[in-house]
């Protein structure tokens, strides 16, 4: 039977989603609906819908009117809008988790609670408040530095850390400053944060290659966090600094994780620290991440729509087969961003010839749209991150100079992005990290 898959959500990493659609072997005819209008995503989709991504009543109106019988759900804030439910309730399989396990993520007290009464592996110190003044009172009573986060989405912008990116005395005004009262303070983690992004369904918990984002604005790891300035897998399950039994420490917290949610579905995202101390858990996201999206869906091999298929019919998941390709994606964000973005900046891709560069590195060259303003005349920058470029190629260092190479074409004209990600001395420096944590 050929499925109708509704896609929900208008970023990169829907953009990728749409990507493995659109490139699956079960055949699939793909409809989108998001607040936004991605034209790499209108490109691949029969019809593309421009409506309120969170407001279930209308994402289930344009579902029922195009006969869905798939849906995939690229952001976080429609899963806590309780989308998915209302798919369901009107017949639509989504894969992705319900409201009520999608707290995994949208709920920071929640999820570090849920981790101690469940004794997932990966536990922290912490501590939740529901009163902005005590939680600033802990934060200048804690015997060390800590990490501040308000409870709610933020967008991967909300979390400061002391002894890092603030002062005590600026996570306080930080703190008092915002709209937030219910917060989470934890404990620093001091070592290498790494993601993996899980397929789950049943009792199957299939993972993906490891990925490091690099949240930070500026090259160095400089500058306010971001949504994600760009990220890297390598051609294996591990990233360089990483060793076969991190990867396995990290499953058993997944595992652990699911088994406790007992009816939890779609895909379950992982962000570790490795410590001196073993695998910890910085976070859990209830979705793809955006950037890790454009890493790990382009070097999937296994049909996306067969996945969905088998976990809407209760059959066991396809095993996950991935090319043995390292990935480099890195971000074109408008000038100033995120401080005091400049929207307005033509984005000139020149598609064809970004395959053409990466042939000279044996590599390939995908380009996907983020938040971007399609005009008679082209497609401009908004105020938020424009699109992504990845290389795609046997090792980091080919896959970053295909990413690189493409950029270069494009110009940097109006556009801000961190050139250091997927280079060879950042990399190295994240090797000898770990080594010195280890001890090695």
């Amino acid at each position: 039977m050929s499925e109708t898959v509704l896609l929900v959500g208008g970023g990169g990493r829907e953009h990728a989603i749409a990507r493995a659609v659109d490139e699956a072997d079960e055949p699939a005819t793909l409809y989108a609906c998001a607040s936004n209008r991605n034209p790499g995503i209108a490109r691949l989709a029969e019809d593309f819908e421009t409506l309120d991504e969170n407001d279930p009543d209308a994402v289930v109106d344009y579902a029922l009117a195009v006969d869905a019988t798939l849906a995939a759900i690229g952001p976080e804030s429609p899963l806590q809008a309780g989308v998915v439910d209302a798919l369901e309730d009107a017949g639509v399989y989504a894969f992705a988790p319900r409201e009520a396990d999608a707290r995994i993520e949208t709920d920071k007290a929640f999820q570090r609670e849920f981790m101690e009464a469940n004794e997932i592996p990966g536990r922290i110190d912490y501590a939740t408040f529901e009163d902005v003044d005590d939680a600033c009172e802990y934060v200048r009573e804690y015997d060390g530095d800590v990490a501040v986060k308000p409870v709610g989405l933020t967008g991967g912008k909300g979390v400061r850390v002391t002894g890092d990116q603030v002062t005590e005395d600026e996570a306080v005004a930080y703190m008092r400053d915002s709209d937030w009262d219910d917060w989470v303070v934890e404990e620093r983690l001091v070592g290498e944060e790494f993601t993996v992004q899980a397929f789950v369904a049943g009792d199957d918990v299939l993972v993906t290659p490891a990925v490091q984002d690099h949240k930070r604005a500026y090259e160095g790891d400089e500058g306010p966090n971001t949504g994600g300035m760009g990220s890297y897998t390598d051609a294996s399950f591990q990233l360089p600094f990483m060793r076969e039994a991190d990867s396995f420490e990290a499953l058993q917290i997944l595992e652990a994780t699911v088994e406790a949610l007992e009816d939890y579905r779609g895909i379950l995202y992982g962000q570790f620290m490795l410590t001196a101390d073993g695998v910890k858990v910085v976070e859990f996201n209830a979705r793809f991440g955006d950037p890790e999206a454009m890493n790990t869906l382009p070097v999937l091999e296994t049909d996306y729509v067969e996945v969905m298929q088998a976990a809407r019919d209760g059959h066991p998941l396809p095993e996950l087969e991935f090319a043995d390709r390292a990935t480099v994606c890195k971000y074109a964000a408008p000038e100033g961003y995120p401080v005091d973005p400049e929207a307005g900046t033509k984005v000139a891709v020149d598609e064809e010839r970004a395959r053409d560069v990466a042939v000279d590195y044996d590599g390939d060259a995908l380009l996907f749209y983020a938040s971007v303003d399609e005009r008679d005349d082209g497609i401009y920058t908004t105020t938020s991150r424009a699109f992504a470029v990845v290389g795609v190629a046997d090792t980091i260092a080919d896959a970053e100079a295909v990413a690189e190479a493409v950029l270069d074409e494009a110009g940097d004209e109006g556009l801000h992005v961190r050139h250091d990600v997927g280079k060879a001395d950042l990399v190295q420096s994240r090797i000898d990290h770990v080594e010195e944590l280890r001890g090695d």
